[in-house]
């Protein structure tokens, strides 16, 4: 289900019995807490059993609780200040070691993205860029680094590539103006979504650009202004924006083209070599071995 269950709850609340109308309310006023218990927690806190918790998700039109806290989560995303976020990863956290619960965190998100990423958007996506005349990459904020990234191995590839990372609006439609129906715009937006880069995905596109969104979902604000929608589970709740998935989709993306364009490449990084070494760009080996 794609829109607010908050919303939901709203349309529904007439037809809830005495239980039901108890789970609503609580949900609707502590949804930063409910989102993240099991049935039988949210069941034991509004005082009704854990059954009547899963015939009230199935009721609603989810086919089970799982699929409803989905949904109470993804809102959370969307609604949490900055300091909300603390305070619920915090009380998820609790006595847990910190770096295990990180790090089941981070594989369990790689593991959903490896199971929701279109291998055909993807392939769309890296014929697209390998036939730009340019390559504009947007990514502000958390995401910037993500956007710096992929423009770094970008640039040893093609020699028209612009990395948008750290202006604001205006700015950043003063970068893109003149984008036209020959370039590919590469965006990232996660939750919580920036504007700018909304909008400059809207305008990118409006002028025939090909628009490649890596976000969290096909319906998020930059999915729904994306030709190609590589979708990335980066939904961490925590003041730390998890880029783990979203990093692995940019090294695919890196690894396929570099693949396509594997003799082009070859003979840059045999000159780039000759200058490092002459340079002294890199520590040599045996000095490594001195230290």
């Amino acid at each position: 289900m794609n829109y607010d269950i908050l919303a939901l709850l709203q349309e529904k609340e007439p037809t809830f019995s005495k239980g039901q109308k108890r789970i609503s309310r609580y949900i609707t006023e502590e949804y930063d807490k409910a989102a993240f218990m099991t049935a039988n927690r949210l069941g034991k806190t509004v005082g009704v059993s854990e059954s009547t918790v899963v015939r009230f998700a199935v009721d609603l039109g989810f086919d089970g609780y799982p699929s409803m806290q989905k949904a109470m989560q993804e809102m959370v995303l969307n609604r949490l200040t900055s300091v909300q976020r603390i305070e619920v990863a915090n009380n998820r956290l609790g006595d847990q070691d910190v770096v295990s619960t990180v790090l089941r965190s981070d594989m369990e998100k790689l593991r959903q993205t490896g199971e929701v990423l279109s291998r055909e958007e993807f392939n769309s996506a890296v014929a697209a860029i390998l036939k730009a005349k340019r390559v504009f990459i947007l990514g502000v904020r958390s995401t910037a680094p993500l956007a710096n990234f992929l423009g770094y191995y970008l640039n040893y590839m093609f020699n028209n590539v612009h990395v948008i990372s750290s202006f604001g609006t205006v700015e950043m439609f003063e970068k893109i103006v003149g984008v036209n129906s020959d370039d590919v715009v590469i965006a990232f937006s996660f939750p919580r979504y920036s504007s700018s880069t909304t909008k400059g995905a809207r305008y990118c596109r409006s002028t025939g650009a090909t628009v490649i969104g890596i976000t969290d979902s096909r319906v998020s604000p930059l999915g729904s202004n994306s030709d190609h929608v590589l979708v990335a589970k980066s939904d961490m709740v925590s003041l730390v924006d998890s880029l783990v998935a979203p990093l692995s989709i940019v090294n695919a993306l890196i690894v396929a083209i570099a693949a396509k364009r594997e003799k082009e490449l070859s003979q840059t990084f045999a000159e780039l070599e000759r200058i490092w070494d002459e340079y002294d760009v890199y520590a040599k080996q045996e000095e490594n071995e001195r230290v």
